[in-house]
């Protein structure tokens, strides 16, 4: 009974790690020196991607049931988690890279806005430009027209107040 007691916690912390995150995904770190996991830790805390190995065990109690339940599927051999609240893209962009540049860190797959997504899912869902990046470019695209108008206008005005030759 006691055992049962020291792991509950365990499952809870993932729970909460888990809960209102906007994308969650599995990593086989296997094969990484300590140098390069330490690399890959400190690069994800700096973009605010929580990123833990915890036991497959605990993982399948803490999803059972919840939006997070395809992550089950591919919780075989070693798994870390990262995850992300604020941004869908991030911990998959951020995995991404380190995986092209360090080849024995492998994505298993993710969990992105309440949708499943495996291995190729995650990596096409890592190259979808940031929500910032893609508000910005909206943003641009809506204001172009706009300068493109006000400019013509000017040179109108322009034109009509020249003297007549």
């Amino acid at each position: 009974m006691a055992k049962i007691e020291e792991k509950k916690p365990i499952v809870q912390e993932i729970c909460d790690v888990l809960k209102d995150s906007a994308s969650a995904v599995l990593v086989d770190h296997r094969g990484l020196t300590v140098a390069e996991d330490t690399e890959l830790r400190k690069t994800l805390r700096d973009a605010g991607i929580h990123y833990k190995v915890y036991k497959n065990t605990f993982m399948r109690f803490a999803v059972k049931g919840t939006p997070n339940e395809g992550l089950a599927q591919i919780l075989e051999g070693p798994s870390a988690l990262a995850v992300c609240k604020d941004d869908a893209t991030k911990a998959a962009s951020e995995l991404s890279k380190f995986a092209k540049a360090h080849k024995k860190l492998e994505i298993k797959g993710g969990i992105v806005e309440g949708s499943f997504y495996d291995k190729d899912g995650i990596l096409a869902v890592a190259n979808i430009p940031s929500r910032e990046v893609l508000i910005g470019r909206l943003l641009g695209s809506m204001q172009s027209p706009i300068a493109n108008l006000a400019r013509v206008i000017k040179q109108i005005a322009e034109k009509d107040s020249e003297p007549a030759a």
